[in-house]
Formats: structure tokens, sequence, C-alpha cells
């Protein structure tokens, strides 16, 4: 006997009790340190106060703080920092800009930080990119390269005052460009 598939959960409106919010993961002051931020928007355009967004990424020599990553730990640059979106739905992690990684075909993919956010009304989390502007290595990246101009877009940050800024819309005309992972 097969029973039905279990209707998935939403992420429901008390999901970010007992989770703790490192977004930090150097200080402010450190050389090379960058504040990247922006806000989380729903559908209508409304501003998304009770998101919670997660980075992950490598350190700025291309190596994650991970013991599976294969180069092996670089550093003790963890790579991952979370944010509680504030009730105007803006969020910001202070880090350092990754090094490129090398793809398995021996080339390389731009500096960029993943991306995961999650919210109510979501199912599951929602995956982007965040590509920092003005890298040369950009043109070359292969997620990048293989979308339509105005959807890579979406992808890269926008450089402002005191740091970059990189908003995510979760639906509509603006809509980030998400991933299946």
């Amino acid at each position: 006997m097969t029973l039905p598939l279990t209707p998935s959960q939403t992420v429901g409106p008390y999901f970010t009790l007992g989770l703790s919010a490192a977004n930090q993961l150097v200080p402010a002051d450190q050389p090379g340190a960058v504040r990247i931020g922006g806000f989380v928007f729903d559908g209508a355009g409304e501003p998304v106060p009770d998101a919670l967004v997660e980075t992950w990424q490598a350190d700025p020599d291309g190596s994650f703080g991970h013991p599976d990553d294969p180069r092996g730990l670089s550093s003790s640059f963890s790579g991952f920092a979370r944010c509680p979106t504030s009730p105007d739905g803006s969020w910001s992690v202070v880090t350092l800009k990754p090094g490129a990684l090398p793809t398995p075909g021996g080339g390389t993919e731009a500096p960029h930080l993943d991306i995961s956010v999650f919210a109510r009304g979501l199912l599951d989390r929602v995956t982007t990119r965040l590509y920092f502007p003005g890298e040369a290595a950009n043109t070359a990246d292969p997620v990048l390269s293989a979308l339509a101009p105005e959807a890579a877009a979406t992808l890269v940050a926008v450089p402002v005052s005191g740091g970059l800024r990189f908003d995510i819309h979760l639906q509509g005309p603006d809509e980030t460009v998400f991933f299946s992972v």
C-alpha cells in the first residue's frame, strides 16, 4: 500500500524561534570588509518584515570554511551569515568579498554569495546568488552567461554609499532569478 504524500507546511509565523542571527562575519572596520544589504519584497512590491536571509560564501581565497571542501580548510572564515529582515523588510551582512571558485570543467565562477530566503507563505526556501558589480569574471561566469541580460541583472548588486545593495523580489515584474537546488 502506498500512501499519498503529506502536504508541505509553510514556514509559518514562528519559524524564527530558536534561530540565532549572525550577520557580521567580520568586524565592520576590518580591512576589506563590505556591508551588503537590501530589502526583501513580496509580489505586490511590499516589504517582507519577517523573512530570514541566509548567505553562504567562499573566503577571499575561494575556499569554503567546511571540511568537505576538496581544497581543504584555508582559514577559520565560516562563510555563513543569517539575518532576519527588519519591519521595513531590510537585511544586511558584513563580510569579505569571496574569491573566484573553480568549476569542474577547469573554468571559474565569478565571486558570489549564495543566498537563501525563508518567509511566510513559502513552502521551501528560495535560493539565488549575489554577484559583485564591475567584476571582469562576471562575463564568463557559467551561471550569469546562461541567463538573458535582464535576468542576469537581478543577480548583480548595486554600489551604494557604505557598501552594496541587493534587493530580493520574491515575485512580480522585478522578480529575482531563483535556482532549483
